[in-house]
């Protein structure tokens, strides 16, 4: 069993600019996501040890922990894949056509997602994700790291509304992370990811 790792960006820190700066860029990658691969491997030790000793005194904090570090960790992940120098624009193919059908039009989800991630209270991400029992593609405001439509979505687009995303370029003016956030995304890893989770089968 392997512990978790940071993976490489696909492009280099400065590759994003001027959307995202290169300094802005090599600090979020650098930094914080590797602080939640550390967090989670760290409390994956933890809990080995709470079970070899069998003392479970603090095991609520460390689920927590487990769960705040990993979904850091997937999301960050994701992220990286998600933009690209050569993104913006819309989907096409089964994505393009899945979007029409549950949000009405290219605009309307982009609308609802961008609403969505700049309403945020806090931190957190705002997201595209796969409802597998319903069989639709929901958009998800996610607190800290964790969601809000309930288990079993599975995230294919998301946008990092933290502060540390984005502070250092915008400051407090959200709208404009998230008006960059679209000329960078790369619809061809967001269709890819849709046409791998709609054939999940959660058992239901």
């Amino acid at each position: 069993m392997s512990n978790y790792s940071l993976p490489t960006l696909p492009y280099k820190y400065d590759a994003l600019e001027p959307h995202l700066s290169g300094e802005l860029l090599e600090l979020h990658h650098s930094k914080h996501h590797a602080a939640y691969v550390k967090g989670a491997n760290e409390t994956l030790d933890k809990l080995t040890e709470a079970r070899e000793s069998k003392e479970f005194d603090h095991i609520g904090q460390l689920e927590k922990s487990l769960a705040f570090n990993i979904s850091g960790h997937v999301l960050h992940s994701i992220l990286w894949k998600n933009m690209s120098p050569n993104g913006g624009g819309t989907p096409s193919g089964s994505l393009a056509k899945a979007i029409d059908r549950h949000f009405g039009s290219f605009d309307a989800f982009k609308a609802q997602l961008t609403s969505a991630a700049a309403a945020i209270q806090g931190s957190g991400w705002g997201a595209l994700s796969w409802e597998p029992l319903g069989k639709r593609l929901v958009v998800e405001q996610v607190f800290d790291h964790q969601g809000n439509v309930g288990n079993g979505t599975l995230p294919i687009l998301v946008v990092d509304m933290w502060e540390h995303a984005y502070y250092l370029q915008y400051q407090n003016r959200k709208n404009e992370w998230l008006e960059a956030f679209w000329d960078l995304v790369e619809w061809t890893d967001v269709a890819a990811r849709f046409d791998k989770v709609r054939k999940t089968d959660i058992g239901l």
